[in-house]
């Protein structure tokens, strides 16, 4: 038996289009997460950026389950003293409702540089409008 080893040479990325209108939060980027990493092709490595480009429209109209809308909290520190920020999920809705699904993916991919290319390959977009009609995006559909 051979084992087969992922080269950059073999891969082959193609570009998804998510519809994220009335999708449950942790569902669309957990399926999200495992497409960046690759984990959906044959050649997946571990060590290897084998995902495909997703982009992510109607990022407003996710949703969440049960109180998390009033409790979920998103945390950031500043870096200095008594700088820690608090918002709840409903007001980063309001003020920004596409890094609410980049902080939700960026979680589940691998906390490193390997990881930090794959979420280079991740576009989140308000509304229906996306940049990337060029690059002729598959629609995958996501339960």
């Amino acid at each position: 038996m051979k084992t087969h080893v992922t080269k950059p040479a073999d891969i082959t990325r193609k570009w998804y289009l998510v519809d994220a209108q009335g999708k449950i939060l942790g569902r669309l980027a957990s399926r999200v997460a495992a497409i960046l990493r690759g984990k959906h092709k044959p050649i997946y490595a571990p060590n290897v950026d084998a995902g495909d480009h997703v982009i992510i429209v109607n990022a407003e109209k996710v949703r969440v389950t049960g109180k998390k809308a009033k409790n979920k909290r998103y945390i950031h520190f500043t870096g200095y003293p008594g700088g820690l920020r608090i918002e709840i999920y409903a007001d980063l809705m309001r003020r920004r409702p596409e890094r609410i699904l980049e902080q939700a993916i960026s979680g589940m991919l691998p906390h490193n540089k390997l990881g930090r290319k794959m979420f280079k390959k991740l576009k989140v977009c308000i509304g229906e409008n996306h940049q990337h009609q060029a690059q002729k995006p598959e629609v995958l559909e996501i339960s």
